[in-house]
């Protein structure tokens, strides 16, 4: 399986970006998806995660709110849409993909991972 992000870029605070995320190669019938983030020097944390069947989302407090989270499974495909973006959410994304069906926020329950794409917002 493997895992192309793209959307990322710079971006003034206030303003949005849409990160998009396309899984190929030989994934599960029903698989989930999360999108996580890492700044230098910290841990990479959770941001939203998305079930196969679209209405199951989980997000992490800080993206509640500003961040969804979508899926076209036809094209398999995951979309982080982030608006009012502060300095704050400056960081790498990455997305992965869980084999299971069910929404996880861990990074150990994600068996596969794409290779990030920088997000930078300017104050």
């Amino acid at each position: 399986v493997q895992l192309q992000a793209s959307g990322g870029g710079l971006v003034q605070a206030g303003g949005s970006l849409r990160l998009s995320c396309a899984a190929s190669g030989r994934t599960s019938r029903s698989y989930s998806m999360g999108w996580f983030r890492q700044t230098p020097g910290k841990e990479r944390e959770f941001v939203a995660a998305i079930g196969w069947i679209g209405g199951t989302t989980s997000y992490a407090d800080s993206a509640k709110g500003r961040f969804t989270v979508s899926r076209d499974n036809a094209k398999n495909t995951v979309f982080l849409e982030m608006n009012s973006l502060i300095p704050e959410d400056t960081a790498v994304y990455y997305c992965a993909l869980d084999m299971s069906a069910v929404v996880h926020t861990m990074i150990s329950a994600y068996e596969y991972w794409g290779q990030g794409t920088q997000v930078t917002v300017s104050s």
